[in-house]
């Protein structure tokens, strides 16, 4: 039996009526750009993510350098963020005109580590005497932003981080692109909060496999910043504040009426979907618990994380890799190389050994299948795959307490 690691058929055949009226209706009125359907859904997501703005747009890459521009980013500035993530995450820092620099992650969560961040800012950074701002040693410019990865659909450690940004005055944007409807549970508030309303503003990716998935490209900023969201509405469109009237210079980054006519559809189902994600998890979690061979994913007491993957890791894991996928069962690596050792990266002269963690958690992470309606069945054979695997003696015992 063929297990694939993600499951796009099933969703869209069961709600091929809805999204077939998303069609016909956009035929009818040939609202194609802007228009009503777009209004409701940056409507109704901006009331999910429990933000009053939000802002439709073309990718989630787009989205991140929108919202880094429109909350004051300025060209030459360094903004820090970790070095494993997919490379969108830093395309967007260096397409917003600034400098990306990275630190290391947490080894359980794999999010950024806010002792790091503090580490970094207090000892590869030096205050400029004249301005007062913090210059990055290594870029020879002013730090003034940091962007926590939301990875695999767990919040970062958000408490923390604001904390020692606000210490140092750094906008912090969230890149939320994995944690549709995600929770933390800020201290400092105590009550929780939604992925996306935390930070200045943050980024959404609704690319086809997400939790929250369009049919085609699609993103969106969420924020609670008026100038920041009036801003990201004049970035996207050419920068016009109504036809033809520029006030900035923008782009074409607009979100299709049609796909976000697909994402407010679907949008009625992500909480039951994240609850069938979240039972997905316990089910692997149980099924795991003995394996020593397998550090299963940590959750914090702070965290309502939603699985956008479920991420495992194991030593020789290119061998089980093929193992799995010689029985028929797909699986991902998010993600093989830390971006600080990536070729677009290398003249910023980082070398093996900068950020261990990051680069062993590279080395070991792997994606099992995970998507709403996975069986138990078809999760039994997965662990049962595993677990012969380690039995073979082909997988070293990994410590949870890494």
């Amino acid at each position: 039996m063929t297990i694939p690691f993600l499951d796009l058929t099933t969703v869209h055949h069961e709600l091929e009526d809805e999204l077939v009226a998303v069609f016909r209706t956009s035929l009818q009125n040939a609202a194609f750009i802007g228009g009503p359907m777009l209004a409701e859904f940056e409507e109704h997501f901006g009331r999910f993510c429990a933000t009053r703005h939000c802002i439709g747009v073309s990718s989630g890459t787009d989205a991140l350098r929108f919202a880094l521009t429109a909350a004051g980013v300025q060209p030459g500035d360094t903004v820090v963020t970790v070095p494993n993530t997919f490379i969108a995450t830093t395309e967007a820092i260096s397409q917003a005109g600034a400098r990306p620099d990275f630190v290391e992650i947490d080894a359980r969560t794999y999010t950024l580590d806010p002792e790091k961040l503090r580490e970094y800012l207090d000892t590869a950074c030096r205050r400029d005497l004249a301005s007062g701002r913090l210059i990055s040693v290594r870029t020879g410019s002013p730090v003034t932003a940091v962007v926590p990865v939301h990875l695999y659909g767990q919040v970062a450690d958000m408490d923390a981080i604001l904390q020692v940004a606000a210490a140092h005055e750094l906008l912090v944007v969230e890149d939320a692109c994995q944690a549709h409807g995600a929770e933390y549970f800020s201290a400092g508030q105590q009550r929780w909060q939604r992925a996306g309303s935390i930070g200045r503003a943050a980024a959404f990716s609704f690319y086809p496999g997400k939790n929250l998935g369009a049919c085609g490209e699609a993103g969106a900023i969420t924020t609670d910043d008026d100038e920041v969201a009036s801003r990201c509405r004049l970035l996207r469109d050419h920068g016009q504040s109504r036809k033809y009237v520029h006030e900035i210079e923008g782009y074409n980054g607009r979100l299709d009426a049609i796909q976000a006519g697909i994402l407010l559809a679907k949008l009625r189902y992500l909480d039951s979907w994240n609850e069938q994600r979240r039972a997905v998890a316990s089910s692997y979690d149980g099924l795991l618990d003995g394996l020593e061979d397998v550090v299963r994913p940590h959750v914090p007491g702070w965290s309502r994380p939603v699985f956008h993957l479920y991420v495992v890791r194991v030593h020789g894991r290119d061998a089980l890799v093929r193992v799995l996928a010689e029985a028929g069962i797909g699986t991902g690596i998010h993600y093989p190389l830390p971006l600080h050792l990536a070729r677009p990266y290398r003249p910023l002269g980082f070398k093996w050994g900068d950020f261990p963690i990051a680069e062993e958690a590279a080395a070991q992470v792997l994606s099992l299948p995970m998507f709403p309606g996975l069986s138990v069945e078809s999760q039994q054979q997965v662990v049962e795959a595993i677990a012969r695997f380690a039995a073979h003696g082909n997988a070293n015992v990994l410590q949870a307490s890494l």
